[in-house]
């Protein structure tokens, strides 16, 4: 199937460029949540101080690498 040019000459992203945003998408939203919902758990069990920011971290950066994925997938099947 040919890529549509638009009036300035612009084509429309590939296919590989599409799961990357999907990727950076998934994971900035990931990351987000995992702010949001990261305090709450930690402070539940009871973390203070370098631990606290420790644990938010971290749960940053699980929730993020886990819907990145997804979300990259999501996007591999649209194309």
């Amino acid at each position: 199937m040919p890529v549509a040019v638009g009036p300035y000459g612009q084509s429309q992203p590939s296919c590989f460029d599409r799961v990357k945003m999907g990727f950076v998408m998934g994971c900035a939203v990931g990351m987000a949540a995992g702010a949001l919902f990261g305090p709450f758990s930690c402070l539940r069990i009871g973390m203070r101080g370098r631990e606290l920011m420790g644990g938010i971290g971290k749960t940053m950066m699980q929730s993020g690498g886990t819907f990145g994925p997804f979300m990259a997938i999501g996007m591999g099947i649209r194309c």
